[in-house]
């Protein structure tokens, strides 16, 4: 017995702990690596690997891969899921969702989202005649516009020209936009209900286990667990925000480059009239989410071993219109992460992620980056491939940023008086 309690010992040591932790971000790396050539079929396995490796270097990933922490865990339970979906293995998928709750529970809602999309997938198969993309659609359908009717190059292209200037057209733009949105929702609708037999016998693994979280909150009282008074669900939109403007900053190549500016500035000058409703909307319901729902979490106003304490005080709150001044910047994110979604995934996809991501961080009351890190790397998984030189170049600064992290928090430990023991900064 003595030999047994001396081994537990050994193997509960905090070494051994945090070394289950690097286990899991190695799992993570071959779980994304197999999720990218799944989704990506040409995009090579060198290129995919250095993806992985990318990912593995994330900041806030990296950073929790060496604590013990559940996060690292909680990520590759999504990641297992997701690939056992997207590989038609519903049952272990199912399984690796359940066993995902168990890390963070909110990551039912990622349950959701894969399972849910995953659906749309499965009778998009049963269906593949019709199964016409959006794209297509609206090439063919543009195409018919403007060579029906017309008797002669010159004459088409000058009509062409009229059309496309005239604000008429661009009424037929917005409207033939939501009319193709309307039919792929009334299309998947449609087919789910023509195949609801099929689709509940094939996803009943996800069902079973939603029904044992339904009883799960309410045998608990609700969904959270430990602390309950310091983790009461809140009104946190500006947490949505906020992830935008993160995810952004950490995809720079994607987002921030003169390229892309220009092509999200001639995007909106394809169609002004709702480009500027749009940006409208966003600046308003920014603002609204900034000014009304902005929390300040006790922990976060307390707990200054967090880089979030130094973000909150020294930026956002650094004076009383710098907020505001924020909010630019936070619906240009939100603009380009939604634009370059869209050109590679279908509108009910784009719009049940941007859902998913509101439904996990509105009700955290607390900011907290570790939340950012599973709707972050799906965003990486559905972004389009960039070269290696821009690849290369995020690396670095990721590898900048890991350094700068394990410096401060092995070299600059420091002291609480009201409390013994030493603090060290951390995400």
């Amino acid at each position: 017995m003595f030999r047994v309690a001396e081994t537990f010992d050994v193997l509960c040591s905090t070494t051994v702990l945090r070394s289950t932790n690097v286990i899991m971000a190695m799992v993570c790396a071959v779980l994304f690596h197999d999720l990218l050539l799944c989704i990506r079929p040409g995009i090579g396995e060198r290129k995919a690997t250095t993806y992985a490796i990318l990912v593995a270097l994330y900041p806030v990933h990296w950073f929790f891969t060496f604590l013990y922490y559940t996060d690292v865990a909680s990520l590759a339970a999504v990641l297992a899921m997701y690939l056992f979906c997207l590989k038609k293995h519903f049952w272990i998928s199912a399984m690796f969702g359940a066993f995902s709750i168990l890390f963070r529970q909110t990551n039912v809602i990622w349950i959701i989202f894969f399972a849910a999309n995953g659906a749309i997938s499965y009778i998009q198969d049963l269906y593949p005649k019709g199964n016409v993309s959006h794209e297509n659609i609206e090439a063919t359908h543009q195409s018919d516009k403007v060579v029906s009717g017309r008797d002669n190059k010159t004459a088409a292209q000058g009509l062409r020209r009229r059309r496309i200037n005239s604000p008429m057209s661009k009424k037929v733009v917005v409207s033939e936009s939501s009319k193709l949105y309307n039919k792929e929702v009334w299309d998947i609708c449609l087919k789910l209900w023509n195949s609801k037999c099929e689709v509940l016998i094939a996803f009943a693994p996800f069902v079973f286990v939603m029904v044992a979280f339904v009883a799960f909150i309410i045998w608990n009282g609700g969904i959270v667990l430990g602390a309950k008074e310091a983790h009461v669900v809140s009104p946190h939109f500006a947490q949505f925000l906020y992830f935008g403007l993160v995810s952004a900053a950490a995809l720079l190549p994607w987002h921030f480059t003169p390229s892309r500016i220009l092509d999200l500035f001639h995007l909106s000058g394809k169609n002004k009239t709702c480009s500027f409703l749009a940006v409208l909307m966003g600046f308003g319901l920014s603002f609204i989410a900034v000014h009304f729902f902005s929390i300040a979490h006790p922990y976060l106003l307390a707990d200054n071993r967090h880089y979030t304490f130094y973000i909150w005080r020294k930026v956002i709150q650094v004076n009383w219109m710098m907020k505001y001044v924020l909010i630019p910047l936070y619906v240009y994110s939100w603009f380009s992460i939604i634009n370059i979604l869209g050109k590679t995934q279908k509108r009910v996809w784009v719009l049940s992620f941007v859902l998913s991501v509101a439904l996990v961080l509105v009700p955290a009351p607390l900011i907290e980056f570790r939340y950012y890190t599973i709707p972050f790397v799906t965003l990486v998984l559905h972004f389009p491939v960039i070269g290696n030189g821009k690849l290369l170049a995020l690396g670095l600064l990721y590898v900048a940023a890991d350094l700068f992290t394990l410096v401060m928090f092995l070299f600059r430990p420091f002291h609480w008086e009201h409390e013994p023991g030493t603090q060290r900064f951390m995400w």
